[in-house]
């Protein structure tokens, strides 16, 4: 009592829920369902790095074909020519090298997209068979 007035820890407990069935508690089957969460957890993760090693592996391969590309303009645009045809070898360099980059950015961006959705892809996964289990512990609960 708290001065003079019941008080939450005077109440007794068994008769609040005296009226109240709680199912009992399969631990097996909540660590199966656990290691599971887990597992798809690090097939995720795995296919994130995985990815990541592939875009930057892919990154490299982009920056290393524009170096020497680029090496190779600059060894042209040493050679004498007259200056129409240095500006029309300018543009057209140009265009190549915006549609290169473009190209290698929605390549790039592809690669991410597609790990992303592999890994989304198996989180879902897991989570809908995660609520399936309960379901299924829940009816085998109220059977008993």
């Amino acid at each position: 009592m708290i001065n003079g007035k019941p008080s939450f820890m005077d109440m007794d407990m068994s008769k609040a829920f005296a009226g109240l069935n709680f199912p009992s508690l399969d631990v097996e089957s909540m660590m199966t369902s656990q290691r599971k969460n887990i597992e798809a957890l690090t097939h995720a993760n795995q296919l994130a790095v995985e990815s990541v090693q592939a875009v930057t592996k892919r990154q490299v391969e982009i920056a290393r074909q524009a170096f020497d590309e680029a090496s190779a303009a600059l060894r042209d645009f040493a050679q004498p020519s007259p200056p129409e045809e240095r500006i029309a070898k300018n543009a057209e360099l140009a265009k190549t090298s915006f549609e290169k980059a473009v190209a290698g950015a929605r390549e790039l961006t592809e690669l991410v997209t597609k790990a992303q959705t592999e890994a989304f892809d198996i989180i879902s996964k897991r989570v809908t068979e995660s609520l399936d289990e309960i379901k299924a512990q829940a009816k085998t609960n109220a059977a008993r």
